[in-house]
């Protein structure tokens, strides 16, 4: 069932969110692809060991922990093809990006491009620079295409 896409950017989809109907349809686990953004350190802000939203400045993907949001808001973006640069994720993006799978449960809504999930796990990182998808997959314990 596909409710039609709603742009991520658009604050006023949000208000769209709250009145879509629910359907009372149940699944199990989607897999599904998206991108997360590595703080590089620079002359103005250092690094980090975490993957961050791409867009949600402040949102931490914790490695122990699955990534949550409220689907009547924002939720957990994904999509339903996979994507392997910036160009492929539609948007512009400052910054390092590593992109791969995750493992999306809970209260999802599904879109004409993918997904927006209540909540949503790594399962593996599998396109970007070699030695980032190297340190990453360490500190999230994941592989390269992990299902």
């Amino acid at each position: 069932m596909s409710i039609g896409f709603v742009n991520i950017v658009n604050p006023s989809d949000n208000e769209l969110a709250g009145r879509l109907k629910h359907e009372g349809i149940r699944a199990g686990e989607i897999i599904a692809y998206r991108a997360w953004r590595v703080i590089a350190p620079n002359w103005f802000r250092n690094g980090d060991d975490w993957l961050h939203s791409v867009y949600i400045r402040d949102y931490v993907w914790l490695p122990d922990a699955p990534a949550s949001g409220d689907v009547k808001t924002h939720g957990i973006y994904s999509f339903r093809h996979v994507i392997r640069s910036a160009v492929e994720y539609g948007y512009r993006v400052k910054g390092v990006l590593l992109f791969g799978k995750v493992k999306i449960w809970g209260e999802v809504v599904e879109h004409e491009a993918g997904y927006r999930s209540q909540f949503g796990k790594i399962v593996s990182l599998d396109y970007g620079d070699p030695e980032l998808l190297e340190k990453f997959r360490k500190i999230y314990r994941v592989s390269t295409e992990g299902l």
